[in-house]
């Protein structure tokens, strides 16, 4: 097992460090101006008024006039309204965001730089193109936007849960004779971790090149700071991706999400899984934990390679000579349809993920089945899932029915009636938590990755995921659904309206700000 850490001191991190404590440090500052103007300055009481209404109004015409999310802008204007000054001073922090602004510029300069290395085969596109012309223009979408091209010579293996991937990712591991990559938005002490931290140790002691990559949250509950001189003095080169300090940044709210296994540029995994026990259902958490994954082998697995490259290259001042990471295809390595690993990044106009999701949406014939563990919608997602449904396609949504976060599941059923009146079906897993983020479509198309139906994967995070299309794990994903449909339980407009007053009135007040959550 991995060597014992004392645990970071969660609680007093999140209260010192959390936007809550800033969003109440602005709040506090309002109200401030508003007792020296009643007590000290009350003959001037008309001037503070026409202040903040000028303070509202200029503000206000601004976020009008910007480019993005009508809802976000919905969003500020409801606080910007009642509280002015606060309003004002707290959108202007968050949209300066001068070091979300230079990682952007460092990512696109990265991604010029990954381009030049990416597999780019215009004969497998035009024949992706002829045989489906939606899919050959989302892929024309995703190389443009997102250095990812569409590959063949590469197998696919799906898992329904972490317990079935958790062996197989220890097989590779032991594998490894080059290089090993690994990119996580959790990692904590346990059975699993400690497992994959003993291979690791070993296989750097073996020469090895081994990197670990996690996000600076898990310093909140997880792991102390120090944690990744812990790992470098075991010869595993580590970082943390934003590491949290006690200096608001806009920054901290664009997290890793990614969950990336490379090993050798042969192997890549991707998912929902997280390196700690309860992703394999070795500590019951919230019932039985629900997740998935899928294993690539073959040409799109340096896709991964680069993803995890480009985003360990941020904080460096010279880049990775990837030469040396560069594979020739595998002709080994059966044709199984068509495979695009794509990654998501929260800064810039593209917001891949969703146009992903809604690509499948928009041109879905039969069915389109999504697990996801969280269900809070912008206005487009909302009208895509209905109207997909009201033209007479099976739109099901399996959720949890035993939810992680009580504000996310209160959230999420405000949507529950729109969606179940317009012919959408959702459905609760009865045993416990839905961690999974899969769409699958049609008996031909799916996808399996880290990105939630939220604000905060679709807007926020930095996310990947993988396109499957004409690719026998497509039906193995669709039955994965199928025998999940059979522990759920089936919402209906009855059930909506048995919800307490209380949830209801939490859950539409809390959608007011789910875009900036």
């Amino acid at each position: 097992m991995s060597t014992s850490v004392k645990k970071p001191l969660g609680n007093i991190k999140t209260v010192i460090y959390g936007r809550t404590a800033m969003i109440m440090l602005a709040f506090l500052a309002q109200l401030l101006l508003l007792v020296i103007g009643y007590f000290f300055l009350r003959s001037y009481s008309f001037l503070f008024y026409a202040l903040f209404v000028a303070i509202s109004a200029v503000t206000v015409i601004y976020i009008f006039n910007t480019r993005g999310n009508p809802d976000m802008k919905l969003s500020w204007m409801f606080p910007i309204a009642i509280f002015p000054v606060f309003g004002a001073v707290f959108y202007a922090t968050i949209i300066s965001q001068p070091g979300t602004k230079v990682l952007y510029s460092r990512l696109k300069g990265l991604a010029k730089y990954t381009r030049q290395y990416v597999t780019y085969n215009k004969e497998t596109w035009d024949r992706l193109r002829t045989e489906s012309p939606n899919m050959g223009q989302l892929a024309h979408y995703l190389y443009n936007c997102d250095n990812s091209p569409v590959y063949e010579n590469t197998e696919g293996k799906y898992y329904p849960l972490g317990d079935d991937q958790f062996p197989d990712m220890l097989e590779e591991l032991e594998n490894a004779r080059e290089y090993i990559f690994m990119e996580f938005f959790i990692v904590s002490e346990g059975r699993m971790w400690g497992t994959i931290h003993e291979i690791l140790k070993r296989k750097a002691a073996e020469g090895v090149e081994v990197r670990f990559m996690y996000d600076g949250t898990d310093v909140l509950f997880n792991l102390p700071n120090s944690y990744p001189k812990t790992l470098e003095a075991e010869g595993i080169r580590c970082k943390m991706f934003a590491p949290i300090k006690p200096v608001f940044s806009p920054h901290y709210n664009n997290r890793d999400h990614r969950k990336i296994l490379v090993v050798d540029g042969k192997v890549a995994f991707t998912g929902g899984i997280n390196l700690a026990d309860e992703y394999i259902n070795e500590k019951v958490r919230f019932g039985h934990w629900k997740d998935t994954g899928v294993r690539l082998k073959g040409d799109a697995v340096e896709r991964f390679t680069y993803m995890f490259l480009e985003m360990w290259n941020v904080s460096e001042r010279q880049e990775d000579t990837y030469e040396k990471y560069v594979h020739p295809s595998d002709g080994t390595v059966k044709k199984d349809g068509y495979v695009i690993p794509y990654s998501v990044m929260p800064l810039g106009p593209d917001r891949v993920g969703e146009r992903v999701y809604m690509d499948i949406i928009n041109t879905a014939h039969t069915y389109v089945h999504i697990m996801t563990p969280y269900l809070i919608l912008d206005y487009q997602m909302l009208v895509a899932l209905k109207y997909a449904a009201q033209r007479g396609v099976e739109v099901v949504i399996i959720m949890p029915h035993v939810p992680d976060k009580k504000y996310a599941f209160a959230l999420a059923k405000t949507y529950y009636n729109e969606l179940l009146e317009a012919g959408v079906r959702i459905c609760e897993y009865e045993p416990g938590f839905v961690h999974a983020k899969v769409f699958v479509s049609d008996g031909e198309k799916a996808v399996v990755g880290t990105v939630n139906l939220d604000y905060r994967s679709l807007y926020h995070h930095f996310e990947c995921g993988v396109i499957l299309f004409r690719n026998s794990q497509v039906d193995v994903i669709e039955q994965d659904v199928q025998d999940t449909l059979v522990k759920c339980i089936e919402i209906t407009t009855a059930d909506y309206k048995k919800l307490k007053l209380r949830d209801r009135l939490m859950g539409r007040i809390m959608r007011i700000f789910a875009p900036l959550m």
